[in-house]
């Protein structure tokens, strides 16, 4: 039930604009042949950031996801993960944002490393 209430006050506050970018810099990617692997990630993370609690990031790669890390941060991860850091920052004003604050700065976290991250439930 908790979950539940988290999940209609994050959708809310922040997780619809952190979804919706994440959707877009998808749609990005996936212009290009090249990118619709990077574009796909993007989305299953827009899901994520639509609806976060109840869900757990495990982060596992090699090289592969880290070569790919690298071309995301430069390419597409800088204003996802200023986007979450300002998010946070805002919520983390008051003591019943606070727990909305850690979701965003666990999605600027991800926005630097979403090559290798697999979400799971709780």
């Amino acid at each position: 039930m908790m979950s539940i209430l988290g999940n209609v006050l994050w959708f809310i506050f922040a997780g619809f604009w952190q979804g919706i970018a994440w959707l877009f810099i998808g749609f990005l990617w996936c212009i290009t042949i090249i990118g619709i692997p990077i574009g796909v990630q993007c989305f299953k993370l827009s899901r994520l950031a639509f609806f976060p609690f109840g869900k757990q990031v495990v982060h596992e790669g090699g090289v592969g996801s880290c070569l790919l890390n690298i071309l995301w941060i430069v390419f597409g991860g800088w204003p996802i993960a200023l986007a979450a850091v300002g998010n946070g920052l805002l919520l983390c004003v008051t003591i019943i944002g606070i727990p909305f604050g850690l979701q965003c700065f666990k999605f600027a976290r991800l926005a630097f490393m979403p090559f290798g991250a697999r979400v799971v439930r709780d």
